[in-house]
């Protein structure tokens, strides 16, 4: 039995449509080193001042973990090692962090989070100074006034959405925070610098060693005073005897 022409054609039309559109969606390339460095400048710069306030941020606000398209696949990125990936979805094992951006493309493209506006995290790097994270020396570059001034505006819409002042204390503060935090240090001035009002407590390995070294010698130091008490007390005791001794021997 020969199909209907049309509804061949029709068919073969709709596959094309859905082949070319998983393909655009394949060939979104995203820079993964800009969306780490985004939602680890917000973890470590942001979310401690906003979890001290015990504000909830809205789904209006693009910070927010749901309006990140690629937020899921990077919850799912296991890092196990410095040559080992895995994949969280079906537990394979890559060598490098971008055969698994790769892997996610190829095998679970279907699992982005396409629902409402989602969009990529690394199109606010702008204002939320990723190459801060990602290198530093970029700071030294020559500064593109124009470039600073579109990072701000971007950088106050965003203080704007996620913390509308009109929401209470708390939003005003956050408000407040948000800007001088980023959005003050996008100016060729050089003066200001990004998060100065500091961020999450990072464990530092030197003062772990310290803490470590100390509490090894803390006992040693408590048995050396033992023994130096114990031959402080000896000697007086000594002492005593000998002047006790002197006493007698001395004529009447």
């Amino acid at each position: 039995m020969s199909q209907n022409p049309s509804k061949a054609s029709k068919n073969l039309r709709l596959r094309g449509l859905l082949s070319r559109n998983r393909m655009v969606l394949m060939k979104y390339i995203v820079p993964e080193k800009e969306v780490g460095a985004a939602w680890q400048i917000i973890d470590d710069y942001l979310m401690p001042f906003v979890e001290e306030e015990g504000y909830q941020i809205s789904t209006d606000c693009r910070l927010h973990p749901d309006n990140d398209l690629f937020r899921d696949q990077e919850r799912h990125k296991i890092h196990l090692d410095v040559n080992e990936w895995r994949c969280g979805y079906c537990k394979k094992s890559f060598r490098a962090e971008r055969f698994l951006d790769q892997h996610f493309d190829n095998r679970h493209y279907n699992l982005l989070n396409v629902k409402n506006q989602s969009r990529c995290l690394a199109d606010l790097c702008g204002a939320l100074h990723c190459d801060f994270v990602i290198n530093s020396n970029l700071l030294k570059a020559k500064c593109n006034p124009a470039a600073a001034v579109r990072n701000r505006h971007l950088c106050e819409s965003l203080a704007n959405s996620c913390f509308p002042i009109s929401q209470g204390p708390s939003a005003r503060r956050l408000h407040e925070l948000f800007l001088r935090q980023f959005c003050d240090a996008h100016t060729c001035s050089g003066k200001a610098k990004p998060f100065p009002r500091g961020g999450k407590k990072q464990t530092n390995l030197l003062y772990m060693a310290t803490s470590i070294l100390l509490m090894m010698l803390l006992p040693l130091f408590y048995l050396l005073y033992y023994l130096y008490q114990r031959d402080m007390k000896q000697e007086t005791q000594v002492l005593r005897r000998v002047s006790q001794v002197g006493r007698k021997a001395k004529p009447s």
